[in-house]
């Protein structure tokens, strides 16, 4: 009764443990989605790509802050140990005309303390920073977006490869369970002596070869899985795997937006541009206004009276400044922008042609992919077909043991082209999605 019991909780658990570690195993594997939004928030690339952006943010805001007034406060003590010298004419006094008199006079003591301010009222300097400073803000933020672009397609391409490799390792694994099912039938034909012995060292080298293989792509599955890793800022030893079955990226409409990196040539011509106009600007007179509310005190420690007295002193103005001449260095910087500016303007046809040809070439490599999987698919049946005919024919006698391995080598052929296909595949889909601007959609 006791064995009974046993036996019965035995039935019990066993199928909830084959069921935990079913649902860990699912656990363990990350869909694409699930990986690029990792790496989004975890990526030190794109982290710093955000510093970038939230700098150029604090750019602008800087520069707007010129337009508020400043306010300076200024403070001075100064104790004079020889007095400061004046001229006086004598002429003031009855004197002769042309004829001075130095005379020291004042205190020994001086202190002062002001309160002064400024603000602009029209400055085309300051007015075109701010526009420049608000295009360096767009700038950054299409640079974030190249950097998630770029993220994006790393962690597609390594997660890819990664389940290019499992599909590898499985193809292998039915390949050697196959293999080693032929060695057995080999060593039972070898014992009965009706074959010779090099026939079964064909079989046997075949299945080291297929373990070697084996090891290889193990351990390059491995370190793509570690890259994969590291691109999404998750630890090295978490638990992580891909799943088998390639969900391909959905294919791309003709129609397209412009891409980040055209988007970018532009803002960088409309930054040169903004430039350029603010340095001819630089010639437009600058007006502010500015004033000053202080004290001054002088003291006076001696005989036969010590004192100290402040008196105010306050006024307000407005400035302008008007430059002249400036060397003929602003000359200078004027033409070298003009030459920033058409090389910029040079750079943005030289992306947006490029654009145009990756963007053909990689449909027409997308379209051959696309009709190189079908045709391997194919070719994989008829060789996984053709292979086990082949093998029932070696059992019967009928075919020859080097057809059966030409049959098994035609079969990893095939699947070596599928997997080379789905690769090419991939690859253009994607670079279709970058070059149409909707990657990150």
């Amino acid at each position: 009764m006791l064995v009974n019991t046993h036996i019965l909780k035995l039935r019990l658990v066993l199928p909830l443990m084959v069921l935990a570690f079913s649902v860990n195993a699912q656990n363990r594997e990350w869909e694409l989605e699930a990986c690029i939004d990792t790496a989004f928030v975890h990526n030190k690339n794109i982290l710093m790509a955000k510093n970038q952006t939230d700098i150029a943010g604090l750019k602008n805001q800087e520069a707007k802050a010129q337009l508020i007034p400043k306010l300076f406060l200024q403070g001075d003590y100064r104790y004079y140990t020889d007095l400061p010298y004046q001229l006086l004419p004598q002429a003031a006094f009855g004197g002769q005309e042309g004829i001075f008199r130095p005379i020291q006079f004042g205190v020994p003591n001086n202190i002062s303390a002001n309160l002064s301010f400024k603000m602009p009222i029209y400055d085309p300097q300051i007015m075109g920073g701010i526009k420049v400073s608000e295009s360096y803000e767009a700038l950054s933020f299409l640079q974030e977006n190249k950097s998630r672009e770029q993220i994006y397609l790393e962690i597609s391409n390594l997660y890819y490869n990664a389940q290019i490799l499992k599909n590898k390792l499985a193809f292998i694994d039915k390949n050697l369970e196959n293999s080693q099912k032929l060695q057995k039938n080999i060593q039972l034909l070898y014992e009965q002596t009706m074959i010779q012995k090099t026939e079964l060292d064909k079989v046997v080298l075949q299945n080291q070869q297929l373990q070697t293989q084996r090891s290889q792509i193990l351990r390059q599955y491995e370190s793509v899985l570690n890259l994969l890793k590291f691109s999404m800022g998750i630890e090295a030893d978490r638990d992580f795997d891909v799943p088998t079955t390639i969900h391909s990226p959905e294919e791309e409409s003709l129609e397209s937006k412009n891409t980040i990196d055209i988007l970018i040539q532009e803002s960088r011509y409309k930054i040169v541009q903004q430039e350029l106009k603010t340095l001819h600007n630089s010639r437009i007179p600058q007006l502010s206004l500015y004033g000053n509310y202080g004290t001054t005190g002088f003291g006076f420690n001696g005989e036969p009276e010590a004192f100290l007295d402040f008196y105010r002193v306050s006024f307000v103005g407005i400035q302008l400044n008007y430059p002249l001449f400036s060397g003929t260095v602003m000359q200078k910087k004027i033409r070298a922008k003009k030459y920033e500016l058409a090389n910029s303007q040079l750079q943005k046809d030289f992306v947006n042609e490029q654009t145009h040809v990756l963007s053909q070439n990689a449909r027409q490599q997308q379209e051959q992919a696309k009709q190189q999987l079908q045709t391997n698919l194919s070719q994989i049946t008829l060789a996984e077909s053709v292979y086990q005919r082949t093998l029932l024919q070696q059992r019967e006698g009928i075919a020859s043991l080097t057809e059966v391995l030409l049959a098994d080598n035609a079969l990893r052929d095939s699947q070596q082209q599928y997997l080379s296909a789905m690769v090419e595949y991939l690859t253009a889909t994607l670079e279709i999605k970058k070059l149409n601007g909707t990657l990150l959609n």
